[in-house]
């Protein structure tokens, strides 16, 4: 179809808003100029996190600046080559438009992983539901699928754990995805799978209906920092006792620190300075808090994993996969695909893409809705 020039490029949007470019471009400034202190790599775990927040910021902010000069001078040659009748010059601008379109795009793309695990590592936990030594084959062919997702995406891919079936298949195993948003591309595939075909463990030929849980949660990073309120912190100092002279029993050189939220006590009196044995003590404290807040999170994962796998009849599915249709149907946005075999061989990206982008419409939806109320 014909361009109307005189109408094209159209008006650049103003891409900065929905990447909070403004943030992103301070905070950009104050990690640069950190990283540019000599010392900070006295602190290699730190340094460490910077370069790591830095690659991030500079993926939409130095993209963003690239975009808005590369669309300044389009803009510029596209007058020109207006005014001058230049039909080529016309046509290679909309080449390099198309070309920043794409970038836009895969911007908007990365917009949708906003959740604080999304660019963690993940764990995939397939469990076999109802349906015997079919569902075990089930199973085991949803393995394979992730297994060759993980290679179509560069992942580096680790079976944890692998109980085999019976009689084929498997029960169950745990798979570890390690790459870049890992866990936001996986994430929602969590649910109960239904597969339909003519079973081969069927010597009638008979049509089986089959079912596998899929549960996937991030890696935890250990570079978390626990943020404790002192106002949640009683401190309480005394004598140390044992060993260490006179000087350190008759100093208040023990520290004992009391979360009052989770009635954690740590003490510490290993040192003769109690602001150093206060110190440590804040370290003990936080790796303690960490503990718990982590075991309350595998508590609720447990959980969550437990009600998904039920009974896996067919409230509870998610995805069905129709082997004698060849089509694969995610009944949670109603999307029908005649790609099975595609599917199945690792190429999810179609679907994965949907799920998120209709997840992300629906927040966008939500924030609207209550800014307006």
């Amino acid at each position: 179809m014909a361009r109307n020039w005189l109408t094209w490029p159209p008006a650049p949007k103003i891409y900065g808003g929905i990447f909070d470019y403004d943030a992103k471009s301070e905070r950009l400034r104050t990690v640069n100029a950190s990283l540019e202190d000599p010392t900070v790599w006295n602190d290699p775990k730190k340094a460490q996190e910077l370069g790591k927040e830095k690659k991030a910021l500079d993926g939409v902010v130095v993209t963003l600046n690239t975009l808005t000069s590369e669309l300044s001078d389009n803009s510029e040659l596209f007058d020109m080559s207006k005014e001058e009748g230049d039909e080529a010059g016309l046509l290679t601008i909309e080449v390099e438009a198309n070309k920043l379109s794409a970038i836009v795009e895969q911007l908007e793309f990365r917009r949708m992983f906003n959740n604080e695990a999304d660019s963690c590592n993940a764990f995939v936990d397939i469990q076999a539901g109802a349906g015997g030594t079919e569902a075990c084959d089930w199973a085991s062919m949803l393995m394979r699928q992730y297994l060759k997702y993980a290679e179509r995406k560069g992942f580096k891919i680790t079976v944890e754990d692998e109980s085999p079936g019976d009689v084929a298949g498997i029960k169950g195993a745990t798979l570890k995805f390690e790459g870049d948003y890992a866990f936001g591309l996986l994430r929602t595939e969590t649910g109960v799978h239904r597969l339909v075909r003519k079973s081969p463990f069927d010597s009638s030929g008979g049509r089986h209906t089959s079912f596998a849980s899929i549960f996937v949660y991030p890696e935890v990073d250990d570079s978390i920092e626990i943020d404790i309120n002192p106002a949640d912190v009683r401190t309480d100092t005394f004598r140390a006792s044992g060993a260490g002279g006179q000087h350190i029993n008759k100093t208040d050189s023990a520290v004992r620190l009391t979360h009052i939220p989770t009635g954690i006590v740590v003490e510490c009196q290993d040192d003769r300075s109690q602001h150093k044995n206060k110190a440590q003590a804040m370290k003990v404290l936080a790796t303690r808090i960490k503990d718990v807040q982590l075991r309350a999170q595998q508590a609720s994962e447990a959980a969550t994993r437990k009600s998904l796998v039920g009974s896996g009849d067919r409230s509870e599915r998610i995805r069905t996969y129709n082997f004698p249709q060849g089509r694969i149907t995610d009944h949670r946005i109603n999307l029908t695909l005649y790609k099975l075999e595609m599917m199945m061989e690792g190429d999810l990206d179609e679907l994965t893409n949907t799920l998120m982008a209709e997840h992300q419409t629906e927040q966008l939806a939500a924030l609207a809705e209550s800014q307006a109320d």
